[in-house]
């Protein structure tokens, strides 16, 4: 049977969100690129498929099946690429797949990078999204694409979850610094309440547009590695330069949830510092693998 709900990057978020409509009776079809990737979701109560949304041959392969399937969220990921491959499989990608397959309704899954601001303002989504970065800049045409289509943009604040945690690895391999005093602020989200902000957004009642995806409790680096040094107790890292050189730009600001949470979401994680007994149980677990 043809899908009701599928997942364009049926990845670390994107399977958790597949899950949770599965879990609510929902026919759902999740894409990957590669057979790695899709042996890794035998056996997760929904059906997965490979499709290279940047081969216009794989997408049209797919297209006597899914086309005007009644939902598809776009989670794909660029892996460790840059422009061009930001170029290929955010915004060429999001073209060719509604092009070829005119779904019913779609959500682009972004990222708060596209907000520039580096005073520790708080931003909502009618804030300036000016991007200092082109990866930025290609993001925001991406999400111009989604909402020229009729659909969703959902900026996701930095994500961890189980097992993953960029900040916390650097932590635990001592490769953490505070940038400049530590005092530049973060914002994160929890994979699982990422998924469920997805699932809501999938609801047909809700109007279009964008939506922040991020905790109740914007911290600062410093507060943020203080935590961490608390509760594993070891010392706070050392201070030193910031990394002025990250691919998603170098910002500080306060990012608010307050949409989202209009819609009757709210997350399980409401700050970092909540979610951190548990991660801090399978991070230190893998890296002993």
């Amino acid at each position: 049977m043809n899908p009701e709900v599928l997942i364009v990057g049926c990845g670390f978020l994107g399977e958790a969100a597949a899950e949770l409509f599965s879990a609510r009776g929902k026919r759902v079809l999740g894409l990957v690129r590669g057979d790695d990737s899709l042996a890794a979701l035998t056996g997760r109560g929904f059906e997965a498929a490979v499709c290279d949304v940047t081969d216009p041959v794989s997408v049209e392969a797919l297209a006597p099946r899914l086309r005007n399937v009644p939902l598809a969220i776009y989670a794909v990921s660029s892996g460790k690429g840059g422009v061009e491959s930001y170029e290929a499989v955010y915004r060429e990608g999001l073209r060719r797949v509604i092009r070829s397959w005119n779904p019913g309704r779609v959500i682009f899954v972004g990222s708060t990078s596209v907000y520039g601001q580096t005073d520790g303002s708080w931003v909502t989504e009618e804030s300036p999204a000016l991007p200092d970065r082109e990866t930025g800049r290609l993001l925001l045409e991406a999400e111009q694409i989604s909402l020229a289509a009729g659909g969703s943009v959902a900026r996701l604040s930095g994500i961890y979850g189980p097992g993953r945690s960029v900040l916390l690895r650097k932590f635990l391999s001592g490769e953490a610094v505070l940038e400049e005093g530590g005092h530049r602020w973060i914002n994160q989200i929890h994979r699982d309440d990422a998924a469920k902000a997805l699932v809501r957004l999938g609801d047909p009642t809700l109007p279009a547009g964008l939506y922040n995806i991020t905790d109740d409790t914007p911290a600062t680096q410093r507060e943020v590695y203080g935590w961490m040094a608390a509760f594993l107790k070891k010392s706070l890292p050392p201070e030193g330069k910031a990394d002025r050189h990250r691919k998603r730009g170098w910002s500080s600001k306060r990012i608010a949830n307050t949409t989202m949470r209009a819609t009757g979401w709210s997350p399980a994680y409401p700050s970092y510092r909540d979610a951190l007994p548990q991660l801090a149980s399978t991070i230190q677990g893998n890296s002993t693998e």
